[in-house]
């Protein structure tokens, strides 16, 4: 047993410590430049503010536009800009997004080059603009997100920062933009961290199973090392060589050294990562679905918004304080039963608009009635439990922008149902735009665990108080990189002797053993 103990850390480290070694590196470089995205933030930071003159047909017209079938209703619809003119773009599924000309209301069903050249011009403001391709995907499109606006053209910007500009093919927006700086940064940090090379190509199908069973033998490699490491360590008394590793050599000895310093660190990050992907589905509860609608109680369509569009522009411009600036979009929201527009301005603050009387604008949906709606958000169990949070806590809290889970705008005050279901399922609900923010059951509070925490460090006290946070994880994966290093070189030095062997053991042609024998036998005589 124990032989085959140390055979399986030997064979698994040839194979895997110069991927370890990546990971722990470009998982430092994660910490500080993430995979590109386009923030709703960002996105708003940049649109020019709706001209009322110019603006616009009615919700009714736009979804009739979009081509919406017998008794199809849009989940979304939206008013933004592209190219400074006001445009609807309404989402019907996730795969399935229109926009309609908010002016003429013709439906656009494909962005032209010129289209998508003017759209990047609004969104950049400066730099010459060069149209590069029209792709279905590329290194730094591989979010699924952006399905529903393939193929993206892709248009390179000369701004400063070398910006690659993404527009949908379907809306004509900019949906993702990545400078020169995070695609320099991206090769070797996300990029080569969820082994995106075998993206888009003939491994692509293959991509899921590779990232997790190549996790789960690295997983196999870290404890195979604990265990190995802590047999051959003297606890009491030293070894021959006076010390308490048996290694003589440096390379081994400092291999057996690190491992015990920070093995366990980094298995329980090889560990985490591998449950990053949900593998064979072990945080799907398999509990029923959030029911939306009757969270919303009714569809999106015209007669549950009897609203003067342009009237209702025009006063939110002279109401909006002057730091907001005038609103950049709007979106149009069910909430109970009743019509609501939802303001956002250039710093993604929102003012919400009753359909029914827009003149009395709220700043936040009464709780009460939030929390009527949600409790209808799974029938058949009630909520056991209410709490509004004026504070971040450990399963609801923000992460700077560039992080996997930086896209989601966190604000507070936000409303916590907790359910009595099977899964005791949590529901948490923005009272400023009426949507919910996440589900948590059971399993993926579980998951808030094993991967949150234990790959990311995501603990409130660490996380306010940078640097520190930075110091322990950069520390920490020093120490896992130079675990990969030493093994890495320990396993090439095994590979070299291993060849030399076969060169001195390989049996000798017949022939050149009897040309050896009449050699000898000749100088005998």
């Amino acid at each position: 047993m124990k032989r085959l103990l140390f055979l399986t850390h030997r064979w698994l480290g040839i194979a895997l410590c110069l991927f370890m070694a990546m990971w722990f590196f470009s998982g430092v470089v994660m910490m500080y430049v993430g995979y590109p995205k386009l923030t709703a933030a960002e996105r708003l930071e940049r649109l020019p503010a709706i001209e009322p003159a110019a603006c616009c047909i009615g919700l009714g017209e736009a979804i009739r536009a979009a081509g919406a079938g017998a008794g199809e209703q849009p989940q979304e619809v939206r008013l933004t800009s592209v190219a400074a003119m006001p445009r609807y773009v309404l989402t019907f599924d996730r795969q399935r997004v229109v926009a309609v000309d908010a002016r003429s209301g013709r439906r656009i069903d494909d962005i032209s080059v010129a289209g998508a050249l003017a759209a990047a011009a609004g969104f950049a403001k400066e730099g010459k603009l060069i149209y590069l391709d029209r792709v279905e995907e590329d290194a730094w499109t591989h979010s699924k997100a952006l399905d529903a606006h393939r193929p993206l053209h892709r248009i390179q910007v000369h701004d400063g920062n070398e910006t690659l500009l993404y527009v949908s093919s379907r809306t004509g927006e900019v949906v993702r933009d990545a400078s020169a700086t995070e695609r320099l940064w991206n090769w070797v940090g996300a990029w080569i961290h969820w082994l995106y090379p075998l993206r888009g190509g003939m491994l692509d199908r293959q991509w899921q199973a590779i990232v997790v069973y190549g996790s789960l033998a690295a997983t196999v490699l870290a404890i195979t090392g604990l265990a190995v490491g802590t047999m051959r360590w003297k606890i009491a008394g030293h070894y021959p060589n006076q010390s308490k590793s048996p290694y003589r050599g440096s390379l081994m000895r400092w291999h057996h050294f690190l491992g015990l310093g920070f093995g366990l660190a980094s298995a329980t990050w090889i560990f985490s990562g591998l449950l990053s992907m949900n593998p064979w589905k072990v945080f799907d509860s398999g509990g029923a679905p959030l029911d939306t609608r009757a969270f919303s109680g009714g569809a999106i369509e015209a007669k549950n918004f009897p609203v003067d569009l342009r009237g209702l522009m025009e006063r939110e411009r002279e109401r909006l304080s002057p730091e907001g600036g005038s609103p950049r979009e709007f979106e149009w929201r069910m909430f109970d039963g009743k019509g609501y527009l939802i303001a956002f301005d250039g710093g993604n603050r929102t003012r919400i608009l009753p359909a029914s009387n827009p003149e009395r604008p709220l700043a936040l949906f009464p709780l009460g009635q939030l929390e009527a709606a949600g409790a209808r958000l799974l029938p058949g169990a009630r909520v056991a439990r209410r709490e509004v949070l004026g504070e971040y806590d450990f399963y609801y809290y923000p992460r700077a922008p560039h992080t996997m889970s930086g896209h989601a705008e966190k604000r507070l005050p936000v409303l916590r149902l907790e359910f009595d279901d099977a899964n005791s399922t949590w529901v948490h609900l923005d009272p400023y735009t009426g949507t919910i923010v996440g589900k948590l059951d059971r399993h993926q509070r579980v998951k808030r665990w094993l991967f949150a925490l234990l790959h990311s460090w995501d603990w409130g006290p660490l996380l306010e108080r940078r640097p520190l946070w930075d110091a322990l994880l950069i520390l920490l994966s020093l120490g896992g990189f130079l675990i990969g290093c030493t093994g890495a070189a320990i396993g090439w030095r095994r590979m070299g002797r291993n060849q030399r062997r076969d060169r001195w053991t390989k049996p000798a042609p017949a022939g050149a053993a009897q040309t050896a024998q009449t050699a000898q036998t000749s100088s005998s005589k």
